[in-house]
């Protein structure tokens, strides 16, 4: 019985382990024929059958992407934006939620409702009023606008999260420095914001990613071309009759790098974060 469980166990674990490896190569293929295609000369972009590894390696793409249309003013826009997105969102948000999560004060739970309610609407259907909004405060065609624009998307579910965080923190503490003359900003910047550093990585983290990312409303709100940001500069590769698909894809690999990198960086707050909100909020 004994040895029957366990080749069965192991039986099903080599099942677990294929089908994971299967999940593994189809989520990996387009990413990697990405990669293949950006490193390939025009010609052998579209030969059939097409190849991962390329015969011959080139960095044409790469060097014809960051000379034209300017791409390299457009990666830097979207550094700018997105870096700037992920400090207000983050210095917000966190303030928001300690405020919720500690603080006393009227209408409160009215207040928290509602932003409760700005998780269920979707985000298009708000792109009409944020455009005359903008339009009326003057802040089209301006990476300062776009900005506060990107900030005010995930502040909902940012302080949300960050709420169930600082809920769970203990209390002692922040008595314990009140005993000893520290006031409330104080308390929230020396003592609850290192505690809460996993959470916050992770609110950074969405926020750079989600301004990083984002294509329709910085294609509606900036119209200079000197504006416009990364993902916009990568589908301006395209052309009205043909498309060169080497140039798009070394831009797109050009713009997941960063990403990737932030996510191996932070790798170890952000999954601590994510578990902790779930679990904690």
């Amino acid at each position: 019985m004994i040895a029957t469980s366990r080749s069965q166990q192991r039986l099903f674990n080599i099942i677990v382990f294929l089908v994971l490896c299967a999940g593994v190569m189809i989520a990996a293929t387009p990413l990697l024929y990405m990669v293949s295609t950006a490193f390939k000369g025009a010609a052998y972009v579209q030969e059939i059958p097409p190849r991962l590894i390329p015969e011959t390696v080139t960095l044409e793409n790469f060097e014809q992407a960051f000379t034209s249309r300017n791409f390299g003013r457009a990666l830097l826009n979207s550094a700018f934006v997105a870096i700037s997105t992920a400090l207000l969102v983050t210095a917000l948000a966190s303030m928001m939620a300690y405020s919720f999560a500690r603080f006393e004060f009227r209408g409160k739970g009215a207040i928290y409702a509602m932003l409760l309610i700005m998780l269920m609407i979707p985000g298009v259907v708000l792109l009409i009023p944020q455009f005359i909004l903008a339009k009326n405060l003057g802040l089209m065609n301006s990476l300062p606008g776009l900005i506060l624009v990107y900030s005010a998307g995930p502040l909902a579910f940012n302080t949300f999260m960050l709420r169930g965080f600082f809920e769970n923190l203990p209390r002692e503490l922040e008595e314990s420095a009140i005993i000893d003359g520290a006031n409330s900003l104080t308390v929230f910047w020396r003592i609850m914001l290192p505690l809460a550093a996993p959470a916050i990585s992770t609110v950074a983290v969405f926020s750079f990613l989600g301004a990083w990312d984002e294509y329709v409303l910085a294609l509606n709100f900036l119209t200079d071309e000197s504006l416009r940001t990364l993902p916009i500069a990568i589908a301006n590769f395209r052309g009205a009759h043909s498309t060169n698909w080497g140039l798009v894809f070394a831009g797109s690999l050009t713009a997941v790098i960063p990403t990737v990198l932030l996510f191996v960086f932070f790798q170890r707050y952000f999954i601590q974060g994510i578990t902790t909100g779930a679990v904690r909020g």
